[in-house]
């Protein structure tokens, strides 16, 4: 009895550690849930940004679950929870609010400036990193946050290069300035109209509107008194396109300048037949044909979602693939830990080389003049 209870007893230990390690190697092989907020306005005048950068953002989603990152626990399913802010600072804010709740592991968006300061106070307060690939104004990386991070040319880049530009190429003399009075459009206003009269340019006339507006009667009839040979306009396509047709209406001959707010595709279809060469817009980066994954990058958004590239979608892309490359790094989606690897990260994306410096503002960042003819946007300089 004694030699059978032995092996029996033998069996069962033998059992058991079988049973441990397989449970082991199971428990390493499991999904490590990863989830990443896109925060952009998915509805209202401005969604068609918000759905070319939700677009961008699910292609990273998809190429970083193919490389089976490992992560401490197991292997990194990446999930995107997307949400709509309708480009207005107090519902970003509230959103903001949601995903600090559901404790996600990092932050893509928002899109716009005014929607991303407040929410940016949001994200640092509990801890979690982000990045926008498209919030321009200054303000957002001089709040000492550590944790904000930015892949494109900021407006102060930006507004330099449409002055310079401006005063020296297009031998503007007489100009008049239009914002929108949002954390995005004014600024980016006021940096074009300190630069241009600091080069001796004259701004006969400054106007305000907002984000809402289609209608502009009133300020182009004022402007149309003054006869400027140049019109900047610091806001969104959703209101550059009405201004376009309105200013063919009542036969104002002016260009029309302004950042990358309406340097889109669907300008062409807001201003209709008054969007041509009569337009100059400034965007961060290297002109879409020119990066150095722009055009592969391009074909795959096209075949996969029927319909051309805004803006953003391939600093999206960028944005979420330099999130995971830091994860990656640090084994771990633990924003403590990947932090530190974001601040120093290098990585070739589609835009170019992503490196931060020390304000979180991304290294070398070029900036792109476009114009419009027929077949659509096409770059006229690149500034670096």
């Amino acid at each position: 009895m004694r030699n059978v209870y032995s092996r029996h007893l033998g069996q069962s230990v033998l059992f058991v550690s079988l049973f441990a390690a397989f449970s082991g190697s199971a428990a390493w092989a499991k999904d490590v849930v990863v989830k990443i907020g896109h925060i952009a306005p998915l509805s209202g005048p401005q969604a068609h940004y918000g759905k070319d950068n939700e677009s961008g953002a699910r292609l990273a989603i998809e190429d970083l679950n193919k490389m089976k990152i490992q992560l401490e626990g197991g292997t990194a399913k990446f999930e995107l929870v997307a949400e709509d802010d309708a480009a207005d600072p107090k519902t970003g804010a509230i959103v903001a609010q949601k995903l600090c709740d559901m404790k996600v592991n990092g932050i893509v968006g928002h899109l716009n400036s005014g929607t991303t300061i407040p929410a940016s106070r949001i994200y640092y307060d509990c801890g979690i990193p982000q990045i926008t690939p498209s919030a321009t104004t200054p303000k957002v990386t001089k709040q000492g946050f550590e944790s904000v991070f930015r892949v494109i040319a900021h407006d102060g880049v930006l507004g330099v290069a449409l002055a310079k530009y401006a005063a020296d190429e297009m031998k503007a003399k007489r100009v008049v300035v239009i914002d929108d009075r949002t954390g995005y459009g004014q600024p980016l206003a006021d940096i074009f109209t300190n630069q241009l009269q600091a080069k001796g340019v004259k701004v006969l006339e400054r106007h305000y509107t907002n984000d809402k507006a289609t209608d502009f009667a009133a300020i182009l009839t004022s402007v149309k008194r003054v006869n400027p040979d140049l019109i900047f306009y610091g806001g969104m396509d959703a209101q550059a396109g009405p201004m376009l047709r309105q200013m063919k209406q009542l036969g104002i001959k002016a260009t029309l300048i302004g950042g990358d707010g309406i340097c889109t595709a669907e300008l062409m279809r807001l201003g209709g037949d008054n969007v041509g060469s009569n337009v100059l817009c400034a965007e961060g980066g290297m002109a879409l044909s020119k990066m150095p994954g722009g055009p592969a990058f391009e074909k795959r958004y096209k075949t996969q979602f029927k319909r051309d590239i805004q803006v953003y979608a391939p600093f999206v892309y960028d944005a979420v693939m330099t999130m995971g490359m830091a994860m990656k790094n640090a084994k771990s989606a633990d924003p403590k830990k990947y932090l530190p690897k974001l601040k120093d990260i290098r990585h070739e994306g589609v835009i170019g080389t992503i490196a931060f410096d020390n304000a979180g503002d991304v290294l070398n960042a070029p900036v792109t003049l476009n114009s419009y003819n027929a077949q659509g946007k096409f770059p006229v300089k690149v500034v670096n």
